[in-house]
């Protein structure tokens, strides 16, 4: 009786039971058991929490700059352009609140240097990067000596925008200036003033802005290039594809992303352009190449009106951020295209 009940108590999950949790060949019968389990959840462990704040003090360095030398500084400029900030020392400085942005909407000087930005930025970048691109097709083919030529490519953006205005306002100078020179030479005039004519100043930059900036956006699209698969160009010369469908259909999508990318930051940088203008014409002549960065700092520094050019700040802020808004968005819908 006693070895009846203990066999009717044995069940199929019973450890205990006989041969009821396993087979005649040893093996297990019904559900098996689960090798792992998850456990108790917690405070992360010591060594991650440490190694996040290693990660933070090894940030630092890097981020502590930026925070003094860039936000500070913006953050500071955002606030002087609701006040009425002079030159001078004994001069109170008063909250106006919005007073400085009204100002500069009925301000047609500083809109008319608003629309030469625009002018100019477009003017550069788009030459720019058609040029650099037909630069960088050529340097990306196996020709001679074809280092010298990418070294002697870069050679204006390793000079510093002050040493190149000085150098072009030489090449421009109406008496003895290089273009000036040629032109006698082969009999085409007398030559001109470049810098100081009404309709030749702002072209004569833009020329000068272009030559600078080019051979940054080159060595941006040559990479792109090189990273391109050549097996993709010979599959589509097997093909029969021209050069100018092997371009449209394998070069052009391989380094779209680069061109968005550097033709975005060109618009962005020469909009922002100071030095380079400020050297060859300071503005002029007649405002004719006073560029929004040029008349804000005249305001300030000139005119001591300290909040007023900070609002102008303000208001190329605001146009970067949303050209770079666009850009952005267009980068994130790409993306998900692909």
């Amino acid at each position: 009786m006693t070895s009846v009940t203990a066999t009717k108590r044995s069940g199929p999950d019973d450890p205990h039971g006989g041969h009821s949790g396993r087979d005649g060949h040893g093996g297990q019968r019904g559900r098996p058991r689960r090798s792992w389990r998850p456990g108790p959840s917690g405070p992360p462990p010591r060594g991650k929490a440490f190694g996040d704040r290693a990660a933070w003090f090894l940030v630092l360095p890097a981020l502590i700059p930026i925070l003094v030398l860039s936000v500070g500084p913006l953050l500071y400029g955002i606030a002087l352009a609701f006040t009425d900030a002079q030159s001078g020392r004994t001069r109170s400085t008063q909250w106006i609140g919005t007073l400085n942005f009204q100002d500069l909407l009925h301000d047609t000087l500083f809109w008319d240097s608003f629309r030469i930005g625009l002018v100019w930025a477009v003017g550069v970048t788009v030459p720019q990067f058609l040029l650099a691109l037909g630069l960088a097709l050529l340097l990306n083919q196996n020709l001679r000596l074809r280092w010298l030529a990418r070294a002697l490519a870069i050679v204006p953006w390793a000079m510093p925008e002050v040493v190149v205005g000085i150098m072009w306002r030489l090449v421009y100078n109406p008496d003895a200036g290089i273009l000036n020179e040629t032109i006698r030479d082969l009999g085409l005039g007398d030559g001109r003033d470049w810098l100081t004519g009404l309709a030749t100043a702002l072209p004569a930059v833009i020329l000068v802005g272009i030559w600078a900036g080019m051979p940054q956006t080159t060595v941006a699209l040559l990479a792109g290039l090189q990273n391109t698969p050549r097996e993709l160009h010979e599959a589509a010369a097997l093909d029969g594809a021209g050069a100018w469908r092997r371009f449209r259909t394998v070069t052009w999508p391989a380094i779209k992303p680069i061109a968005l990318a550097i033709s975005a930051l060109n618009l962005i940088w020469n909009f922002n352009s100071f030095a380079l203008v400020y050297v060859l014409t300071s503005g002029g002549p007649g405002g004719r190449t006073r560029l929004p960065m040029l008349f804000a700092y005249e305001e300030a520094f000139r005119y001591g009106q300290f909040g007023y050019a900070a609002a102008m700040g303000c208001v190329m802020v605001a146009v970067i951020s949303v050209l770079l808004a666009f850009y952005l968005v267009g980068r994130l819908r790409g993306g998900e295209d692909r």
